[in-house]
């Protein structure tokens, strides 16, 4: 139910595909989180909100309410995937859309994270100048399947 609330609320005027505006970004080395959640925030002019393992998305992801979730798939402690499937029995969180970022990526390790939910996946090491990008084409994708 407030996934639906959520998205009437971001539904842009203009078109039936809604607006993406807010990304948990759950990323355990801070370098790179901090690198990702500048270009997010600067570059596609989201609002962000960073956690360094899943335990920290589970407790704070419901009060973000975010619009996608941007989640790497190596992690200590409770990997992406396990993280997934936690966030996935928040009824705030149950719905909203999954990008992975992962340097695992043949064919068949990104059609596992797929077969998981996620929407897309985005390789590491990525372009901080595309990635914007990546993360709205993938956003739109799922509107026109």
């Amino acid at each position: 139910m407030p996934q639906t609330a959520r998205i009437n609320h971001a539904q842009s005027s203009t078109s039936t595909t809604p607006t993406l505006q807010r990304l948990l970004y759950i990323e355990d080395e801070p370098s790179i989180q901090a690198i990702i959640k500048l270009t997010l925030e600067e570059i596609g002019q989201f609002t962000v909100h960073g956690c360094i393992s899943g335990s920290e998305a589970i407790a704070s992801g419901p009060d973000f309410m975010p619009d996608l979730i941007l989640l790497d798939v190596m992690m200590p402690g409770m990997d992406g995937p396990t993280t997934l499937k936690a966030l996935r029995q928040l009824p705030e969180l149950a719905s909203v859309p999954v990008i992975f970022m992962t340097a695992k990526t043949t064919s068949t390790e990104i059609a596992e994270l797929k077969a998981l939910g996620a929407i897309a996946v985005i390789a590491k090491p990525f372009d901080p100048m595309t990635l914007c990008d990546e993360i709205k084409n993938a956003w739109h994708l799922q509107f026109t399947k």
